[in-house]
């Protein structure tokens, strides 16, 4: 669910208390028979698809293993906060719990640190190891070689725009932009056209955290230049990339929805909340034309998911965002996704791994994929038709991935991502310029990178 995500949305903070991480914690007076699994839970109330799922693994679990229990553990924070109590819970045996929810993203970062467990030694045993695409499992694979973490699913971005708003602006339901500028003009006519609805959302600024980097600034970012070369990561030197016009550019896009006021008020667009809003009032009520957004949004209006919207197949269209000047391939998508993990002071890792299996069926797989319009990373599940056809948009999502790319995995990238956040929000805010804010940029990748930048 993202970066959910990409997966996963960006909500309310709730600060985890101090007697939350203490209960949780596994330590030496740990049941060796309960395996205490942490995950992130939205802070909408009326969400509940990871509780839900988590909820019918426990039982199977625990029906096929008697005696053996499973304690969830519910981290309930937006995604920065969430990342900031995990990393807290895995620095002690006391707190760490057994099983983690990581986004791939930050997983390099704790594996750096040693708070996760290599699980090779598990997956070399496990069968249905075979059935994860590649790319899938290089997302949770360190520069050690080593594997730490078991992914639940991906995601891929594009383009969700309103069909009711499109037709009061005389634009095609059949919308498949080629440029960003047509993009733009599509805004700029909805802007014109459809007063007292926002024309276009891109997420931007720290608030928004690694929705705006990913969902916003790389999906700029990556549509420019040819495709061959990751423009934010030199894989020939291993330096990360300052000073590039590409990099400019997409804070261009970013600096002229914002100065025309083609996006969302600042205020609301540096609202830590935004994505939750955006997903259940804006889009569902009509008020969203174009939204840069990532394949998970059904989740949330599925039946019995919090804010059904039964009908948003007829309501919304879907388009490839393109790359910048129409360039091959034409189009651009990120993608990511999370993985589950076994930290290195849990207490119970072989019974945590035992639950990873249950989870990781194929029938356990393909439910929660389709439960939160997830991106199958299992070859078998792909290759169901029960899976392509269980919702709208999943064919898709799921053809992106032809034109998808991975961030660079590497510790140092949640410091770079927040170093793209500040930029971001510099040009939102108007606070800086497009030269200003790519050298403010230049000079945090510096200090975030230990001055492994190379300049292009």
């Amino acid at each position: 669910m993202p970066v959910r995500p990409t997966a996963a949305p960006l909500l309310l903070v709730t600060l985890l208390t101090a007697t939350t991480l203490t209960a949780c914690g596994s330590g030496s007076g740990s049941d060796p028979d309960t395996v205490k699994v942490s995950f992130k839970q939205s802070t909408d109330n009326s969400i509940k698809v990871m509780d839900t799922y988590l909820g019918e693994m426990k039982k199977q679990f625990e029906k096929a293993n008697p005696g053996k229990k499973i304690e969830l553990v519910p981290i309930k924070a937006p995604d920065s906060e969430y990342y900031t109590k995990l990393q807290q819970m895995l620095r002690s045996p006391k707190t760490a719990p057994d099983l983690v929810y990581e986004d791939t993203f930050l997983i390099n970062s704790d594996i750096t640190s040693g708070y996760l467990k290599p699980l090779d030694t598990y997956l070399d045993k496990w069968a249905d190891w075979d059935q994860f695409i590649d790319t899938a499992k290089t997302a949770a694979k360190a520069e050690d070689g080593k594997t730490y973490g078991v992914p639940d699913g991906t995601d891929t971005r594009g383009l969700w725009f309103d069909k009711g708003i499109f037709a009061k602006a005389g634009l095609p339901g059949d919308w498949q932009p080629k440029t960003w500028d047509e993009v733009l003009d599509a805004a700029r006519t909805i802007k014109e056209k459809v007063p007292g609805v926002t024309p276009l959302n891109i997420y931007t600024g720290k608030p928004a955290g690694e929705a705006a980097t990913m969902q916003g600034f790389e999906m700029l970012l990556y549509g420019t230049g040819d495709g061959s070369a990751d423009p934010l990561y030199d894989t020939a030197s291993k330096k990360w990339i300052a000073g590039s016009q590409a990099f400019k550019d997409s804070l261009g896009f970013v600096e002229t929805v914002y100065k025309e006021k083609l996006g969302l008020d600042v205020s609301d667009a540096l609202d830590p909340n935004i994505a939750t809003r955006v997903r259940g009032e804006l889009l569902p009520e009509g008020k969203l034309g174009i939204n840069l957004d990532g394949s998970w949004l059904p989740q949330d209006w599925l039946e019995g998911a919090g804010h059904a919207w039964p009908e948003w197949s007829d309501k919304l269209g879907l388009a490839a965002m393109p790359t910048q000047n129409g360039q091959a391939p034409g189009k651009v998508s990120m993608s990511g996704g999370w993985t589950w993990s076994i930290p290195s002071k849990a207490s119970n890792p072989d019974l945590a791994f035992k639950f990873i299996e249950t989870m990781q069926t194929k029938a356990n797989a393909q439910k929660w994929y389709i439960a939160n319009s997830g991106i199958a990373v299992r070859k078998d599940v792909a290759a169901d038709p029960a899976y392509v056809d269980a919702q709208p948009g999943i064919k898709f999502f799921t053809d992106l991935v032809a034109s998808t790319h991975y961030r660079p995995a590497y510790p140092a990238y949640p410091k770079v991502s927040t170093a793209i956040q500040e930029a971001m929000e510099g040009v939102t805010t108007g606070d800086s310029s497009v030269d200003k804010a790519a050298s403010g940029y230049d000079e945090e990748l510096k200090t975030a990178t230990d001055d492994h930048v190379i300049t292009k």
